[in-house]
C-alpha cells in the first residue's frame, strides 16, 4: 500500500510539472539534399537575442544556453538569424522585446543583404511573418522581435528573380519560411552546400511557404540538443531560439 501511495504521488507531481517542448527539429531529405528543419508554432516562446545580460554580444550558443538556464528555462533549439558587422551589430533592422536596436535598410547594396528584395522576419503577438523590406517600411506591422536579412528566398510564392537554376555558388545556408496562416515558422539549414535556387525551392515546394528569408551562409549554425547537434564557429550576431520550461 505504501509503495502504491508513493507511486501515485510521483505520478501526480509528474502530471503537474510543466510539459517540456516536443523536439522541434528533424532531419529531412529534399531533392536528395539533406537538411535539418526546426518547426515552431505561434503559441511557443520564440525569441531573438543580440546581447547578454552583461551588455556584451551573446555570440555563442553556449552563452545563450547559460543565459536561458539562468531564467530557469531550457533552450530547445537556436540558429544564427541575420547578417552583422564585424562588431556583431546587425546590418539591418533588429528589434528585441519591442525595442528597436538597429534601423530598417531599404536601399540596394553589395552582397547578399543588398540583393533586393530582402526582407524582415517578424515575431508578433499573434504569429510570424516574412515581409519584404519596402513593404515593411510602409508601416502597420508590430513586431515583438524582428530581424532583417537578405535576399528573400520566396516572395509571394515565387523564387527571388535573381536566382539561377544552374548557379555554381554553393554554401551551407540557413533561413526561415512562414506558413500561409502565419502560425508556423520553418527554420532550415542545409547539411551540405546548396545554391540559392535549391534552398528557395525547399521552402516553396516542401513547406508551401509563400514567403521565406535567407539568414546567412558560410557561418550558418544550429543548436539542436534533441538531435545531439551543437555547431561551433565564428562568434554570431543575432540569434533566434525556442525557449521552454525546464523539466
Amino acid at each position: 500500500m505504501k509503495t502504491a501511495t508513493i507511486e501515485a504521488a510521483f505520478l501526480a507531481l509528474w502530471l503537474a510539472a510543466p510539459a517540456a517542448a516536443a523536439e522541434p527539429c528533424r532531419d529531412v531529405s529534399f531533392e536528395e539534399t539533406p537538411y535539418t528543419i526546426c518547426t515552431v508554432s505561434a503559441d511557443e516562446d520564440l525569441r531573438l537575442w543580440l546581447t547578454g545580460p552583461d551588455g556584451r554580444p551573446m555570440g555563442s550558443f553556449d552563452r545563450l544556453r547559460e543565459t536561458v538556464e539562468g531564467e530557469g528555462k531550457a533552450l530547445v533549439f537556436a540558429m544564427n538569424a541575420g547578417m552583422y558587422h564585424p562588431d556583431r551589430r546587425p546590418v539591418g533592422l533588429y528589434v528585441e522585446d519591442g525595442g528597436e536596436v538597429a534601423p530598417l535598410v531599404t536601399s540596394a547594396g553589395p552582397g547578399n543583404f543588398g540583393m533586393l528584395p530582402n526582407g524582415v522576419f517578424c515575431i508578433s503577438g499573434t504569429g510570424f511573418a516574412v515581409i519584404e523590406s519596402r513593404t515593411f517600411a510602409s508601416g502597420g506591422t508590430q513586431c515583438r522581435h524582428a530581424t532583417q536579412s537578405g535576399p528573400m528566398l520566396v516572395i509571394g510564392g515565387e523564387l527571388h528573380p535573381r536566382f539561377l537554376p544552374d548557379s555554381d555558388s554553393r554554401y551551407i545556408r540557413n533561413g526561415v519560411g512562414v506558413s500561409p496562416d502565419g502560425q508556423t515558422a520553418y527554420f532550415a539549414i542545409a547539411d551540405r552546400p546548396v545554391t540559392f535556387h535549391e534552398f528557395g525551392r525547399l521552402f516553396r515546394d516542401e513547406f508551401d511557404a509563400p514567403n521565406a528569408l535567407y539568414f546567412d551562409g558560410k557561418i550558418s549554425r544550429l543548436y539542436a540538443p534533441g538531435l545531439d547537434r551543437h555547431d561551433t564557429g565564428f562568434p554570431m550576431g543575432p540569434i533566434v531560439g525556442l525557449v521552454a520550461a525546464s523539466r
